[in-house]
């Protein structure tokens, strides 16, 4: 069964949570602190886990650990899948820096940017190509997922060519939304947007 988009999103984030709850030395936990931790209700973290075959309560709770197990083998690839970000300015580079090694499933292999200072150069951990070489790279590798963090104005091009390369999966941090093929999934997270819904709540909080 293929899950919907805002599940995959919270089961993610119960698996971040619960690595958490690990690192403070909890085995178990219950639904409604979950759901406490994320400030969502405990009847969704219960949808989510019946969703996924998930209903091993205890008295005591969610096994933290086996919870963990079962989220990832619904969510991760049974084989690693590799990833570029494209353009490695600011946003590039931190994104790189946060990325890289925080899941073994997907491994950050290679950045792209044609800025002479950056090309050949290892930027944040990662090799930086020139754009130029995209296309044998990608092959190369066998490079699936393109996180593109390049100047707006490049961003349609940039889709393009990515696509045609072979990619199948886009997150756009870019400000211009995409259109790509039905086979290529797309995530587009704009900063914009999120900081002025931010300000939005907080001015009807403070009105």
């Amino acid at each position: 069964m293929k899950l919907p988009g805002k599940t995959v999103e919270r089961l993610s984030e119960y698996r971040r949570t619960l690595l958490e709850c690990l690192n403070e030395k909890k085995n178990f936990i219950f639904s409604h602190d979950l759901a406490a931790r994320l400030q969502i209700t405990a009847v969704q973290v219960r949808r989510d886990l019946m969703l996924i075959g998930y209903s091993s309560v205890q008295r005591k709770g969610y096994d933290i650990k086996e919870l963990i197990d079962t989220i990832g083998n619904i969510i991760d690839s049974p084989k690693s899948i590799n990833v570029a970000i494209i353009g490695i300015g600011n946003l590039g580079r931190a994104v790189a820096g946060y990325f890289k090694g925080k899941r073994s499933q997907l491994n950050l292999v290679a950045s792209f940017d044609t800025d002479p200072q950056k090309v050949s150069k290892v930027v944040s951990g990662v090799r930086c190509s020139h754009h130029d070489e995209m296309e044998k790279i990608i092959k190369e590798f066998d490079i699936r997922i393109a996180i593109l963090t390049v100047p707006a104005d490049y961003a349609k091009e940039i889709a393009e060519e990515v696509v045609r390369f072979g990619i199948k999966g886009i997150l756009n941090y870019t400000t211009i939304p995409l259109n790509v093929p039905s086979w290529v999934f797309l995530e587009e997270y704009d900063m914009i947007t999120s900081i002025e819904k931010v300000a939005y709540f907080v001015k009807e909080n403070t009105i």
